[in-house]
Formats: C-alpha cells, structure tokens, sequence
C-alpha cells in the first residue's frame, strides 16, 4: 500500500514537471510562435496540393508510386496545367475523380499488381516540406489524395495548384519559375514568408515552423496525461 501511494505522488510529480516543461518551451518560443503560425494561415487556402501515398515502404511498393504518379501528372497536365484559378483547377479535379482513379488503376494493372486505390480531394494535415526554394508548414491543405493499397508507405507531394508539378516533371522546376508560378496565386510578402531562408542573418523559416510542431505537439501530449489521470 506504502508502494502505490509512492508511485501516486511520483507520477504526479512527473506530471507537474512535464507541465511545467511545455509552459517554459511556450513562452521560450511565445515571439516566434506567433509570426510562424501567421505564416503559415496566410496563403495555404490559395494552394492544391498533390499527395501519393504507398502501400508500404518496400522498395516494389515505392516504385509503383512513383509510376502512378507520373501517370496520373501525365494523362491531367492537359486538363489542369492551364487552369488559371483555385476554383477552376478543383472543379477540373472533381469532374474527373473517377477518371483519376482508373488511370492509377491502370497503372498498377500494367505492373501486375492488384493494389484498391482511393482517391479523394479534401483537406489533409502535412507535415513541414521544402519544395525547391519553398518552405511549407505543416498545418491542414487541401490536396488531391491517392492511397494505393494499405497506404502504410512513404508518401509524395507537390503544389498542384499553381501546376508545378507538371512544370517539374516537364520542363524541371528552376528558381526563377518556382516564383513566378507562386506569385501568380501568392502576394509578395506571402511569397517572402515560405521562401527558404537565404542568409545567416534571417531566422531559418524551417525553424520557425518545428516551432509550430513542436507546441501544438506539447498541447496534444498535456491533454493526454491530463486525460489519464
């Protein structure tokens, strides 16, 4: 009985301390936290990502993936590369999900494979990715969504909407167009806040959004443990 009051109290000095922690890391981080979470509401309503997902991370698997991907940015670039608008590039996207499907179907049907795909257009949490010159946080996007099997492997993406991705797999993704394709859909100070940071001086924009991660993780795990007690 001595026992088990003991391991009571030690377990909530653990909890007091772990609190205490996630507090000092909030207010360590409360001025950049602000400006990253800013940064990363500003303009992700404006994009349409593309996001692959495998059925597992065996090497077979992975190359499938990549094989549906590009067959799927191949047989769309018609349809969607020269779309001007959101609203335009997702009503493309939606009159053709069947179509969308059947071609990852195919795919997979010409490695002779048998693998269910599932293909969707909603809105999908990413974690934090660097896409040539850009940096996006991690947060909720819209994106078209293609699960191939189980979908337990290693995943892909790209900015569907502005069409880099067909810009990429064409032509291949430089700098300069990277920019020109992002200031089309993004305000320059929009642009400037996703961009990698370039010199020493600035506060590596991949900083600030793990800074994101990393509180809205300690928010996650505190109710956790305040939900096991």
């Amino acid at each position: 009985m001595k026992r088990w009051i003991q391991s009571i109290h030690k377990n909530k000095r653990k909890l007091v301390a772990g609190i205490l922690l996630i507090l000092c890391m909030i207010g360590l981080f409360s001025d950049i936290y602000p400006a990253a979470r800013e940064s990363g509401e500003s303009y992700k309503e404006k994009l349409i990502r593309f996001h692959v997902i495998a059925n597992s991370d065996n090497p077979q698997d992975q190359l499938l993936k990549e094989k549906v991907r590009d067959r799927i940015i191949k047989e769309m670039n018609p349809k969607i590369a020269q779309s001007k608008s959101l609203e335009e590039t997702r009503k493309i996207l939606l009159n053709h999900m069947d179509e969308i499907r059947q071609i990852a179907e195919a795919e997979i049907r010409k490695n002779h494979r048998e693998d269910p795909v599932a293909v969707s257009l909603g809105n999908f949490n990413f974690p934090t990715k660097t896409y040539g010159d850009i940096t996006l946080p991690a947060g909720n996007y819209e994106a078209l969504r293609v699960v191939i099997g189980e979908g337990e492997g290693s995943n892909w993406w790209c900015v569907l909407f502005p069409p880099l991705c067909f810009i990429d797999m064409e032509q291949g993704l430089t700098s300069k167009k990277t920019k020109e394709e992002m200031l089309s859909v993004l305000t320059e100070e929009e642009y400037n806040q996703i961009r990698t940071a370039r010199s020493e001086d600035e506060v590596p924009i991949r900083l600030k959004f793990k800074v994101v991660e990393l509180y809205e993780q300690a928010k996650l795990n505190v109710g956790k443990i305040v939900g096991k007690r």
